[in-house]
């Protein structure tokens, strides 16, 4: 018999893409036994190809990642895919980044969250508000729906710390 240990970590309720339902509840499900060696089948995962185009160090290092504190977020009015998120990126002042995920994510269940930003992006006007950085996720397709996973770290990351 192989033994396992098993990991509790917190599901935060996502969405269905196609049907906007939610699959999972964080209140009816709060928390959900993984297996650490338990395998995951990706036999229907469809990822995009690589880009073939090489960038120099030099242009690589010139963006600045950084773990960002989720303070606050909240879906944009007028908008089914935005969502505004208040967050610490270590400086003392409030860092304001939109994205359109709300398709996978209710807002509520992202607030406390340690995600990974780039901060030097120049600010975008989205829906009259500047966005002022890129958070990073993770896309590919099972099937015919494409799902999302926001970039989420270990929680003892400070705010604003730089990422190599």
């Amino acid at each position: 018999m192989k033994a396992f240990m098993l990991v509790l970590k917190q599901v935060p309720t996502m969405k269905s893409a196609k049907t906007g339902s939610e699959e999972k509840s964080a209140e009816d499900v709060p928390f959900e036994a993984a297996p650490v060696d338990a395998p995951i089948d990706f036999s229907n995962v469809v990822i995009e190809p690589l880009f073939e185009t090489e960038v120099d160090f030099d242009t690589f290092s010139k963006s600045d990642f950084r773990a960002v504190k989720v303070k606050a977020c909240e879906a944009v009015k007028k908008s089914k895919k935005l969502l505004q998120f208040t967050l610490d990126d270590g400086t003392g002042t409030d860092r304001t980044i939109l994205s359109g995920i709300h398709d996978f994510y209710e807002p509520e269940t992202l607030v406390g969250k340690t995600l990974i930003a780039i901060t030097n992006l120049p600010p975008r006007k989205m829906m009259g508000i500047d966005s002022c950085g890129m958070l990073l996720s993770a896309v590919h397709k099972e099937g015919e729906e494409e799902k999302l996973h926001l970039l989420m770290v270990d929680p003892h990351i400070p705010a604003g710390a730089k990422l190599y």
